[in-house]
């Protein structure tokens, strides 16, 4: 990116704190026209706060914010996006009975209401073209998306106002990897028309591949943005935890026990071929694939949450009947889903009662709760899970998306389950989170547990799990060892060949 492009964005001196927390401390960067910058940052670093006041949900303590030269005044939404700013967030903000075409003139000013039904499907033509949806129909509802174009139909909407400046705030965190790469060629079209871009991630690929320049957030401060063209993954990683990761991964498993948990020709909904799978003691089984694959229906089928249509789930040998979730809690199958916001923590609940919530009724003796008890078993299972013992007693909705993240997969735990089946395990979530979620996977396999782990993030899987199992289209096409995977065959494999090479 040449230095003589013209500024389209200047942040400079941003503050802004909650009481004694600064969340933002002289934060200043800069953005030019046609310009990708990617904001990183561990989870509670500052970044979330920045958007809120681009967006004008957060009104910053000092500090300016120049847009085209001219100092501008943000102080709500309507004032942002009077200034060309807009937002694509990860939560659809469409309405699902409404069609294309009408969702993309919500939240409009010129009375598009007022249009011809002709007029409103031309103008959705041509947003939906410039964002690589050209093949869907404006009359088509919402709700007949699938995820990617959802996301997508978000871009559309923002350019519907003329922005000049986008922020994309995790755009990709809930799509499969070819989603995702309709989302990053559609940023760089925009770029390439001269709309300056925002981009927040946890996914440092995506960054290296799209972003022109990149600017580290730590502890609310803003490090000097830097050109991609000349950092790696290891320094960009170093200087967003401030400390050397060392591996991500941990090393695999030596050595396997029994198996633990086992399917023969089991077949339920979402799925149109039936799927053996095997998992020992010890050991961490990867599932992998598109969503819409069937590696999620496989996963809920095994958690008791999908009825099994036919085919047999064995535990220790012994055919199981798995009607609900309680059912195999029962037979000791633990399962923590990959939406943490819905189902994996109660957000208004403490951090202890998170962590206690799926076994305390183990600990009761008449009818009684022993405190001592649930604080005890509550901090061990912090300490496993390298949360802070000292935010046992805080909302969990106030502790970052990581730390939230391993609440919602470390209370299982406290059951002592044999087997712990994890969907998604490190989504939204920053790279030194990761490492402790994965470490500590490694330390319950190792500890006798078996683990399933069912992810749309090739990396993920290829790196901490010892063996791998694929889906493509309701059916599994392989299962061997982690070992005997490349990246490249793993990535064509989830794919498939016919559009891999297409």
């Amino acid at each position: 990116m040449d230095d003589q492009v013209a500024l389209r964005l200047a942040v400079t001196g941003i503050t802004k704190s909650y009481g004694a927390f600064a969340a933002l401390q002289d934060v200043s960067f800069e953005l030019r026209a046609g310009e990708i910058m990617a904001l990183l940052g561990e989870n509670g670093a500052g970044k979330s706060t920045l958007v809120k006041i681009l967006s004008g949900l957060v009104t910053p303590d000092s500090g300016d914010l120049l847009i085209d030269g001219a100092t501008v005044e943000i102080s709500s939404v309507a004032s942002s996006q009077a200034a060309g700013i807009a937002v694509v967030q990860q939560e659809y903000s469409s309405v699902g009975t409404m069609t294309v075409a009408e969702n993309l003139v919500i939240g409009q000013h010129n009375s598009p209401w007022l249009w011809s039904p002709k007029r409103l499907v031309r103008n959705a033509r041509e947003l939906l073209g410039r964002v690589g949806l050209e093949h869907v129909d404006p009359r088509t509802d919402v709700r007949r998306l699938s995820v990617a174009e959802m996301q997508l139909l978000e871009i559309a909407r923002v350019l519907a106002r003329d922005a000049k400046i986008i922020i994309f705030d995790e755009p990709t965190a809930a799509l499969s990897d070819l989603d995702i790469s309709r989302v990053l060629t559609t940023a760089q079209r925009l770029a390439s028309e001269g709309v300056s871009i925002v981009y927040v991630t946890h996914r440092l690929g995506e960054v290296f591949e799209i972003a022109d320049r990149v600017t580290i957030f730590r502890n609310g401060r803003s490090g000097e943005p830097m050109e991609v063209a000349g950092l790696d993954v290891d320094t960009v990683v170093t200087k967003m935890i401030g400390r050397e990761l060392g591996h991500l991964y941990p090393t695999k498993a030596s050595k396997l026990g029994d198996v633990a948990l086992e399917t023969r020709q089991l077949l339920c909904s979402g799925l149109r071929a039936p799927v053996d799978l095997t998992v020992r003691r010890g050991e961490i089984l990867g599932i992998t694939g598109q969503l819409g694959s069937g590696a999620a229906s496989a996963m809920e089928a095994l958690a008791g949450i999908r009825p099994v249509l036919a085919g047999d789930i064995l535990r220790n040998g012994t055919p199981v009947t798995m009607r609900s979730r309680r059912a195999g809690i029962r037979v000791g199958i633990a399962y923590c889903s990959a939406d943490r916001k819905r189902d994996g923590i109660y957000a208004a609940a403490s951090t202890r009662s998170n962590l206690s919530s799926p076994w305390l009724g183990s600990l009761s003796r008449g009818g009684f709760l022993p405190g001592r008890a649930e604080t005890a078993a509550t901090q061990d299972l912090a300490q496993k899970f390298a949360i802070d013992v000292s935010r046992l007693d805080v909302r969990v909705s106030a502790l970052s998306g990581g730390n939230q993240q391993k609440v919602a997969v470390g209370k299982w735990s406290g059951i002592h389950p044999d087997v712990l089946l994890v969907e998604e395990p490190t989504r939204g979530v920053d790279v030194g989170a990761r490492a402790d979620i994965y470490r500590t996977l490694r330390t319950l396999a190792e500890s006798g547990l078996a683990v399933v782990v069912s992810s749309s993030d090739t990396n993920e899987v290829l790196g901490l799990c010892d063996t791998i199992a694929t889906f493509y289209h309701g059916q599994p096409t392989a299962i061997r060892p982690a070992a005997d995977w490349s990246e490249h065959d793993l990535v064509r494999e989830v794919m498939h060949r016919e559009e891999v090479t297409a």
